[in-house]
């Protein structure tokens, strides 16, 4: 398959490639497309069928639930059989923008969109003109090969999706670089399934009593079918061992040391993830700076960037520092921790 790459001019208003992508999503094909997370894969959450080409492209396993995108909020009621009260109040306050609800499903959401659940997971992305376009709710996981770091620039889909699905919309680098906080409104209390911008004290701020997912602390087991992207398989992993140590900085810093260099004595290619604080107290290896603590943003923006530099670099092993688990930092830190495997050390 030949895969087009069209680049759209956001300072237009509606750029006329943007209804050539429509089509291809409207007809069942696959589209490539940003948002203010990171880049989606889109196709018609209506068409079985299309949902089916998502995982093959993917490679992802087919009970790993998608997320159905909407434009509007009229949108919303054909897809869902209630619309619970934390929902209204969260969508009046967080949509447009990165924040996934997961609500009960109508009959005409197919089970191959929902990963056999009776539940569907839907957002309102702050740039919905593709979306209104097509005319159709899109299914949109990142435009990622399953397992992979996600993609924030649309070179990086072009990486892991050219020849596997019809176009790309490249729309520069994206703003935020995580993807959306997920929120299940479908019991009687809400439950955070996945961190994001729309932060837990957000959430609690907004609607009182917010539970927390165990499997944002830890991997589900093989038996457990996922509530939503991201819970149970392996995600956002470079092709490197990766380690997340914890502690003091200067002891993490010191650990760091003494492992890149016992690992660059045995003649591996290090990769080190730091911040704008720390750079100069590392002494090997190929220093990755990921942004500021100072400002947490900047950490979440580049975060897969840098996991797909490391690739880029071949590295054999990546240490990496760890981050406070409050407000942005729990997404971060999800992150992290699922991009080592759960290869956690305190120091």
């Amino acid at each position: 398959m030949n895969t087009k790459v069209i680049q759209i001019d956001k300072e237009r208003d509606l750029d006329p490639q943007l209804f050539e992508a429509a089509d291809v999503i409207k007809n069942g094909g696959l589209v490539g497309i940003p948002t203010e997370t990171v880049y989606g894969l889109g196709a018609n959450a209506l068409d079985a069928s299309a949902s089916k080409k998502i995982y093959e492209a993917k490679g992802r396993p087919s009970d790993n639930p998608l997320i159905a995108h909407i434009s509007c909020m009229d949108e919303l009621p054909a897809l869902v059989s209630e619309i619970p009260e934390a929902g209204k109040k969260l969508a009046e306050k967080y949509w447009p923008g990165p924040l996934t609800m997961v609500f009960p499903k109508s009959d005409v959401v197919p089970y191959g969109t929902t990963g056999g659940l009776d539940t569907v997971a839907i957002r309102m992305p702050s740039d919905p003109i593709a979306i209104r376009l097509a005319g159709v709710p899109v299914a949109a996981p990142s435009a990622n090969t399953s397992g992979r770091p996600s993609p924030t620039k649309a070179k990086h889909v072009i990486e892991d999706m050219d020849g596997k699905i019809e176009m790309i919309i490249d729309g520069g680098e994206v703003g935020i670089g995580l993807e959306s906080t997920i929120v299940d409104v479908s019991g009687e209390i809400p439950m955070l399934l996945r961190p994001g911008a729309i932060t837990i004290e957000m959430l609690r701020e907004t609607l009182g009593r917010v539970e927390i997912d165990p499997a944002i602390l830890g991997p589900l087991s093989a038996d457990v079918k996922p509530k939503a992207p991201g819970m149970k398989y392996r995600h956002y992993a470079p092709k490197a061992e990766m380690t997340l140590v914890e502690g003091e900085m200067e002891n993490v810093v010191s650990f760091i040391n003494r492992e890149a260099k016992a690992a660059l004595e045995a003649g591996k290619s290090v990769g080190i993830i730091c911040t704008e604080e720390s750079r100069s107290l590392y002494e090997g290896g190929i220093l990755k700076v990921i942004g500021s603590r100072e400002h947490e943003e900047t950490v979440a923006h580049n975060l897969f960037a840098v996991l797909r530099e490391f690739d880029d670099r071949q590295v054999d092993c990546i240490f990496s520092e760890s981050f406070s688990k409050d407000r942005l930092g729990q997404a971060i830190m999800n992150r992290l921790c699922k991009a080592a495997g759960y290869h956690i050390v305190n120091v």
